[in-house]
């Protein structure tokens, strides 16, 4: 069926539009599985490996934090370049290739300022991948598809994230469990079994930049060098602007789902003791993931049938009673492992949302000359929003109550889901 409407520099013939599940979308998600499965492993052993350093809790929030705010300016700039040049596949394929070689950084590291440096290196790569590779997703489907090839390649992603944690805990066991029998220095260096987990780590990191490079074609699109960062950023309609400030007002509320792996520790840690309460609360996580993995593509398809933004609000609000519930939990006191479940659930649920349908919403909006510049500067708001809000949450924790902490992040959710759904 012939396109209508204006045409744009990458507009293509209706030969030449394939359905939604293509090699592109297939090859952006495998790609994600791996990079996932790459970085997630090393998510999990990290906090361990600075610890038989001997460095202090506060320099991993340091650490992370810096990272996260490095990957949230690298958004909006990447977007920016991408637009500016015309092509993105190289600048992804880049991003691809900073996570092994800042996990080569940390696993050489023998004190924080190496693993700072890796760890920066690594998030900066996922900033400049982000955008760039949900425009190519986005312009390599129909408008009315964005939602399935969304949610399959979320369900790819989160998949990586399932399998990453699983594999790090257990390829530190085995290493671990070696003790005396590993070769060389490992034998006699505690800190061996780490390193050996995180260079393993480098090989799905390595194989999601070669996935990438073989799978993925870019469509493209006309360069703009006169194109300037501030320019693009006003040129932004009224009406993204406006979707901008709701994501972000939800994002102020939007904490970090490790805090809900400290809730259920906490609750749980009297009638189990701490381990077993960790180890528990560590299995509701990958609880969540799971869930997020079957819903993502379901809820995909249903944007797209119904139309994405209504349900995109009805996420939203999913995520307010997801910290309502947290309230609950902490008031109940009892830490009821089937309350604990479904608020995981819950929270799997409304994280596919999320990430199935924020760009598609934007990319409906957004003007195909600035394209990778608006998704970058929703990556942005996002990634300032949600620092923001896992500081201020974990504030509020420690010096008022978890109550409320979780009371506080379901207003802000909620007056956010709220400005969602008064945009036309």
């Amino acid at each position: 069926m012939p396109t209508t409407g204006t045409a744009s520099p990458d507009a293509r013939p209706p030969a030449a539009r394939p359905r939604w599940f293509n090699r592109t979308v297939l090859g952006a998600g495998l790609t994600s599985a791996l990079g996932d499965l790459s970085y997630e492993t090393v998510t999990v052993v990290l906090p361990g490996f600075l610890a038989v350093l001997g460095i202090p809790a506060a320099a991993l929030g340091a650490i992370e934090g810096f990272a996260d705010a490095a990957k949230s300016v690298a958004k909006t700039f990447a977007g920016h370049l991408a637009d500016r040049l015309g092509h993105r596949k190289a600048l992804v394929i880049a991003g691809y290739a900073l996570t092994p070689i800042g996990q080569a950084l940390i696993a050489l590291a023998l004190a924080w300022p190496l693993i700072l440096a890796g760890r920066a290196l690594a998030w900066i790569g996922k900033g400049l991948r982000g955008p760039l590779r949900d425009a190519i997703v986005i312009q390599s489907v129909t408008p009315a598809t964005r939602g399935r090839a969304f949610g399959f390649h979320r369900a790819l992603d989160t998949l990586g994230a399932v399998a990453g944690p699983l594999l790090g805990v257990w390829l530190l066991g085995w290493a671990g469990g070696l003790d005396g029998g590993l070769p060389g220095p490992l034998a006699e260096d505690p800190a061996g079994a780490f390193r050996l987990v995180l260079w393993l780590s480098l090989v799905p990191g390595v194989l999601a930049v070669l996935a990438f490079l073989v799978l993925v074609r870019d469509p493209g699109h006309a360069p703009n060098p006169a194109l300037g960062l501030v320019r693009s950023l006003a040129g932004l309609p009224g009406g993204v602007r406006r979707y901008l400030a709701a994501v972000g007002l939800f994002g102020l509320g939007d904490y970090s789902h490790a805090l809900l792996i400290l809730a259920a520790t906490t609750l749980l840690a009297p009638a189990l003791g701490m381990v077993e309460a960790a180890q528990v609360a560590g299995l509701l996580y990958v609880l969540r993931n799971v869930v997020q993995v079957i819903a993502s593509w379901p809820i995909g398809w249903l944007g797209d049938r119904i139309g994405h933004r209504p349900v995109l609000v009805a996420g939203y609000a999913l995520g307010a009673g997801t910290a309502l519930l947290a309230v609950l939990a902490f008031l109940d006191g009892e830490g009821q492992l089937p309350l604990l479940a479904a608020l995981f659930v819950l929270a799997g649920l409304y994280t596919a949302v999320q990430e199935a349908l924020e760009s598609t919403v934007a990319a409906d909006a957004i003007p195909p000359a600035i394209l990778t510049t608006g998704l970058g500067a929703l990556g942005t708001v996002n990634g300032i929003a949600k620092f923001a809000s896992s500081a201020g949450v974990g504030l509020v924790w420690t010096t008022v109550s978890p109550i409320a902490a979780f009371a506080l992040a379901a207003v802000l959710m909620a007056a956010g889901t709220v400005a969602l759904a008064r945009l036309r």
